[in-house]
């Protein structure tokens, strides 16, 4: 599939995920108790997650042929094909449950194990972030760029805390504390989908966090490289997926990065 293939197909794909940002919005504050569910410690779902899924599978399926689903509510048997779309239909749920307005919906192309198209909606800014390889980054069809920040100290970082795998804190304190003592500012905004791709656009500097599944990074990262700027797990690899480790970067920091969580010697497992 060449450049010009992927723009007519995100360009599908971005008026999709506009319609699910648009079911979503209509829900905020609609949401009773007894409606969320909850997956496991801090996790919830509720049928806005699943409905807006539903959305977004039975759209993107003929876009591309015999497409595998990837997908956090599991509306779908979850298999990987030639291309494969990952899919978060609402990152940021507990965001979304209290009304606050950081929340987004992130869907991303995989072909043969690459990401090659990235869209993430951020719902309640009304702005929609697109990527695709060989393309560059927009947002809302203008072009997006990574920030030229080159020293930590002027630097705005955002982080998150994974919730069940507490032996992990004590390292992560260390290292969120490497970070609070040089950078001007650590951001835990509660989506990772929204924390890369304000990475991409150059609102943050950087991002770092681990546990995260395919569907919270698989848009985002397009979106980082192709604004210019840098994702690897925490050895500054590319298995950032399989290791549940990211870093982010605008490039100019991520030795740096890198550096301080080396320091922190970070509990992966």
């Amino acid at each position: 599939m060449d450049a010009s293939h992927l723009k007519e197909v995100c360009a599908e794909v971005a008026h999709i995920a506009g319609q699910a940002a648009a079911f979503i919005r209509s829900q905020v504050g609609q949401v009773v108790a007894d409606q969320v569910e909850s997956k496991e410690r801090n996790s919830l779902v509720s049928y806005v997650d699943k409905k807006a899924e539903e959305i977004l599978v039975n759209a993107l399926t003929p876009l591309v042929p015999s497409p595998g689903f990837i997908t956090e509510e599991d509306t779908v048997t979850n298999n990987h094909s030639e291309f494969t779309w990952i899919i978060d239909p609402l990152d940021g749920t507990t965001n979304f449950l209290q009304q606050i307005p950081i929340f987004s919906v992130s869907v991303a192309l995989i072909h043969h194990h690459e990401a090659v198209l990235g869209c993430v909606v951020d719902i309640m800014q009304d702005e929609t972030y697109t990527a695709w390889r060989g393309g560059g980054a927009w947002c809302n069809g203008k072009p997006i760029h990574v920030s030229q920040t080159s020293e930590l100290s002027e630097a705005i970082i955002a982080t998150g805390f994974p919730y069940h795998k507490p032996g992990a804190l004590v390292s992560l304190v260390d290292v969120f504390q490497g970070f609070l003592a040089r950078a001007r500012g650590i951001r835990r905004l509660g989506s990772a989908a929204l924390d890369l791709t304000y990475v991409a656009c150059g609102k943050m500097d950087g991002f770092y966090e681990t546990t995260l599944n395919a569907w919270d990074v698989a848009a985002g990262t397009i979106l980082v490289r192709e604004a210019g700027g840098i994702v690897s797990d925490f050895e500054g690899k590319g298995e950032f997926v399989s290791k549940q480790a990211i870093v982010a970067s605008n490039a100019l920091l991520h030795d740096t990065m890198l550096a301080i969580l080396s320091e922190g010697a970070v509990i992966k497992e």
